[in-house]
């Protein structure tokens, strides 16, 4: 069990944010913060700099500041950016993180989905499908992004998620959401089908080696992509 009193490397503003859960409507006014915390207006305006790069709360002209609902995503995406502008290759590094997670939470993830879950996961199969047959042919991205966080939507574990979520971010933003080879996309979704199945069959281990075969396609992917 983690002792009650901690010694946290953070800012005034984000002991007053984290010591303050029910603050979910307007904070005061930064003069009003600066009298209460003991600390400059000047410093205080830094330190929510911070926050707001870390997604912890927002500013709007006529509501104010606002706190914002806990993610881990922003700050990952923060310093994902930064080494991916500093070495595309990094992209690759933190794909394998991902997959490892995806791999390692699937058991978890799949046990906790409901039948509104697999409905919804269906319709993306289905929905996936019906953009590859088509004509013209369609990339089925935003169902790919979004079949693989409904999945795991239902952990409890902001880390977990935000770092999925930063994935399909950096994906996007090194732009293999375009990649459009069709044999490619076939197969990958014949795998989507086959966890999908399996999730919906409570086949959790059959569903377990699809994940695992289809992950090692991110590679391909990449490559072909270079």
């Amino acid at each position: 069990m983690l002792r009650e009193r901690t010694t946290l490397n953070i800012s005034e503003f984000l002991k007053y944010l984290a010591a303050h859960p029910e603050a979910e409507n307007n904070l005061p006014p930064l003069a009003e913060l600066s009298r209460e915390l003991g600390v400059g207006v000047a410093a205080l305006r830094e330190q929510l700099e911070v926050a707001r790069a870390l997604g912890l709360v927002e500013v709007k002209p006529r509501t104010g500041m606002r706190r914002k609902p806990y993610s881990f995503a922003p700050a990952v995406q923060q310093s994902l950016d930064y080494a991916i502008a500093m070495n595309k290759d990094h992209f690759l590094k933190f794909a394998d993180l991902r997959q490892h997670i995806e791999i390692a939470y699937w058991r978890e993830a799949v046990r906790s989905l409901t039948p509104e879950d697999h409905d919804a996961l269906q319709n993306l199969v289905a929905r996936a499908w019906e953009k590859l047959r088509g004509n013209p042919v369609e990339i089925p991205h935003p169902e790919h992004r979004e079949l693989h966080l409904t999945i795991y939507r239902r952990l409890e574990n902001p880390f977990v998620t935000g770092i999925l979520q930063s994935y399909w971010d950096a994906y996007e933003a090194v732009g293999l959401n375009f990649f459009t080879d069709y044999d490619y996309l076939t197969q990958v979704w014949n795998y989507h089908q086959q966890m999908v199945d399996s999730i919906c069959m409570n086949d959790v281990d059959a569903g377990y080696k699809a994940l695992s075969e289809h992950t090692d396609l991110i590679h391909q992917l990449i490559s072909s992509s270079k």
